[in-house]
């Protein structure tokens, strides 16, 4: 099981941008590879801050954790789930620390574990709704869709360059894809690296263009993804498919796909959280003798036989437990809630209208609640409580 994001770094719920980003600079420098050489648990823990800190920094990403848990991530997850490696943390969270706080108290930048070279620039986010009637929401769904983004260019590869002899070697870094430089300060040298401006850290410069992709490496096309939504999502909800996304020019990493989760109207029941709720209309007559009744559910075509008693009232609410939607992070389910509505008739013909006179006075006839019978007020606290 995952450990809570806000545990990992040592923060409240409530903390602030600027909270977390110190929180997770002081657990990162803890428990940094450099400073704990051979020591597995201590990179786990580097890992698992990066993940976090990748999670909570990111409002939207913030938010869906806030309500949904881990499972709000969807397939992803933070960094853990996602397979991104020790370079790619050490490459995307430089901003974080600066290249030359990592220069200073490591030795060499953020990127030096990966040859000192940053491949290409990464693609963007791509957001896509998905819709969702309520028997998948119920069950989980698996969705295939077309999506239409930037691919890598088959040309060339995704390297931009025509040939191989269209690439070079950056002149200004030398092919390492830093500029690094010694300042004198009162604490003695300081050696800072910084990526350099000419090739953006990549290390090369491309001379001769790819014709098909214009030296970007890669074109606009289109992508068939499958989906895998789970059980129990709401609308508005988001899932995030790690890679899914733009690829990334000249070989760059590729963005997130974002899955926007929105719910189908069902023509018969109505949501209320993990609860179903559903209006059942009976005559008076039904409500006298009673009657089996068949109520639906969000189990697509299947359908929940009731008996209702003789002389319930209108008011009444019957609970079918356990057959509400299922939660997202546990194994906690709804119920299905059955409002009973005693129809009464607005037309009546002077045959009915002299039975029901009748019927009037008798004794059988007048209101007589009984003690033991709650209110309206009560019915409605205990259905949603």
């Amino acid at each position: 099981m995952k450990r809570d994001y806000y545990e990992v770094l040592g923060v409240s719920k409530s903390a602030s941008g600027d909270e977390i980003k110190k929180a997770y600079r002081k657990v990162a420098m803890q428990y940094h590879p450099d400073r704990n050489p051979g020591d597995k648990a201590a990179e786990e823990k580097f890992k698992e801050a990066a993940e976090a800190y990748e999670v909570l920094s990111d409002e939207t990403k913030k938010a869906q954790y806030d309500r949904f848990g881990h499972a709000g991530l969807g397939n992803r997850g933070g960094f853990g789930g996602g397979g991104m490696n020790m370079d790619d943390i050490f490459s995307h969270f430089g901003d974080v620390f600066g290249d030359d706080i990592f220069g200073s108290f490591f030795g060499g930048s953020s990127r030096s574990r990966s040859g000192g070279r940053s491949r290409g620039v990464r693609g963007s986010n791509l957001r896509v709704k998905i819709r969702l009637n309520y028997e998948e929401i119920a069950n989980g769904a698996t969705k295939t869709i077309k999506v239409k983004k930037y691919v890598s260019c088959n040309t060339c590869n995704g390297s931009g360059a025509k040939d191989r002899g269209g690439v070079q070697t950056c002149a200004t870094c030398g092919g390492t894809g830093q500029v690094r430089k010694v300042q004198n300060t009162f604490l003695g040298q300081m050696q800072t690296v910084t990526t350099c401006s000419t090739c953006n850290g990549e290390g090369t410069t491309i001379t001769n263009k790819c014709t098909s992709c214009k030296g970007e490496g890669r074109v606009y096309g289109e992508e068939t993804v499958n989906i895998e939504i789970p059980a129990g999502v709401q609308e508005g909800m988001q899932l995030s498919m790690s890679g899914k996304g733009n690829m990334g020019e000249r070989g760059g990493a590729p963005g997130d796909l974002i899955i926007l989760i929105e719910e189908e109207a069902h023509p018969e029941l109505k949501r209320d959280g993990l609860n179903v709720i559903y209006d059942l209309h009976i005559s008076f007559v039904e409500a006298v003798f009673g009657v089996q009744v068949e109520v639906p559910t969000i189990e697509g075509k299947s359908r929940y036989r009731l008996k209702i008693p003789a002389g319930t009232q209108s008011g009444k609410i019957f609970r079918l437990k356990g057959k509400g939607f299922p939660a997202v992070n546990s194994y906690e389910k709804g119920d299905q809630l059955i409002h009973v509505n005693v129809w009464v008739p607005q037309n009546v013909s002077s045959e009915e209208k002299a039975m029901l006179e009748k019927m009037q006075d008798s004794p059988n006839f007048k209101p007589q609640p009984g003690k033991g019978d709650k209110s309206f007020f009560e019915r409605v606290k205990e259905m949603f409580g």
